[in-house]
């Protein structure tokens, strides 16, 4: 059985706001680069953590439905 996923330290949906928040700051320009780098690699952290929420929720919707496939054929 594969090892569920550790579940990261904030939730999903703090860590895509800001994530967008990233995002947005650094669409609109005007900060300097050791800003814009910082902020990429906050955007980056975020967009892991997201990934990793979404993958822990794939994993966890394939169980399920495995569940359902056993709970069917008995």
């Amino acid at each position: 059985m594969a090892q569920a996923p550790e579940t990261p330290e904030i939730p999903y949906e703090q860590a895509r706001d800001e994530l967008i928040s990233v995002v947005q700051k650094l669409e609109v320009g005007g900060t300097s680069l050791e800003e814009s780098l910082a902020l990429w690699e906050r955007g980056e952290v975020l967009a892991g953590v997201c990934q990793q929420w979404l993958d822990g929720a794939r994993s966890r919707l394939a169980a399920a439905a495995g569940q359902l496939d056993d709970n069917d054929e008995t």
